[in-house]
């Protein structure tokens, strides 16, 4: 059976598109879309990349979102701290044994997404 070899790209519909990507940009560090040739995509890191369907009820996000971007982060409290400097909002921190640490924010468009430092491999 053929596989997906990964994510291949995250798109996001928004009023001020233009705008969102700045913040991704400045506060998360995520590199804007090539505009040409030239320019160079992101190329993430290696590491885990969860795919979880969630009951339609959940209360984990909210309900008016269909999809939650999770973002994997070297050092959460770091980030954190970017996003509060930004302005954001931070909730629901939470850590999970054997799976890391994880908080939610909410984009300039109102997007709850997950931050998630993952606990190191014990290999």
């Amino acid at each position: 059976m053929e596989k997906v070899t990964g994510i291949g790209g995250i798109f996001v519909r928004s009023r001020a598109p233009e705008a969102l990507a700045l913040w991704y940009r400045d506060v998360l560090g995520v590199p804007l879309s090539p505009a040409d040739k030239d320019d160079k995509p992101w190329v993430s890191q290696t590491g885990v990349t969860i795919f979880a369907p969630f009951s339609a009820d959940t209360d984990y996000f909210p309900t008016r979102q269909q999809v939650m971007l999770n973002f994997r982060v070297a050092d959460l409290a770091a980030m954190l701290q970017q996003v509060r400097h930004s302005g954001m909002h931070v909730f629901n921190e939470q850590e999970m044994d054997g799976v890391g640490r994880f908080a939610h924010v909410c984009d300039p468009d109102g997007n709850v997404i997950e931050l998630w430092e993952p606990e190191p491999s014990p290999i």
